[in-house]
Parts: structure tokens; sequence; C-alpha cells
């Protein structure tokens, strides 16, 4: 069976999109959702409750990734 993780990757305005990964992020959040639908929701939410949130739009951005993994069975 799979599940999915949903990564947001906040990043520096100078980093190019495709150079935005887990490495070079500023900061990094996973969480395992159930589907690939659930890789879309709730990321809003988790970047609010940080102190980037204030960042974002002006020294930063956002970059959301979808990332499948087996799970056991």
């Amino acid at each position: 069976m799979n599940s999915f993780i949903a990564v947001v990757l906040v990043c520096a305005n100078a980093l190019a999109q495709e150079a935005c990964t887990d490495d070079q992020a500023i900061e990094v959040r996973k969480v395992r959702v159930a589907n690939e639908l659930g890789c879309t929701n709730g990321w809003q939410e988790i970047i609010a409750r940080t102190d980037l949130r204030e960042e974002v739009g002006k020294t930063a951005y956002l970059k959301t990734e979808c990332r499948r993994v087996k799970t056991g069975g």
C-alpha cells in the first residue's frame, strides 16, 4: 500500500525554483497524508503557525511537493 508525504519548502526569493530542494530551503515541513489530494490541503495552516509567515511573498516563497512512499505490507 502507498501513502504520501506532503512537503512544504520555504525558499529565499533569490533561489531559483528548480534549486529549491530540502537541502537549500530555509525551512522544510513534512506530513504524512492518505492520498495526493491531502498534499494540496493544510500547508497554508502549517506555515501560518511559523515565524516565517511574515516573509512569504516578501523575501521568501513556498514550494510544495507530494512524495509517494511505500508502506510495509
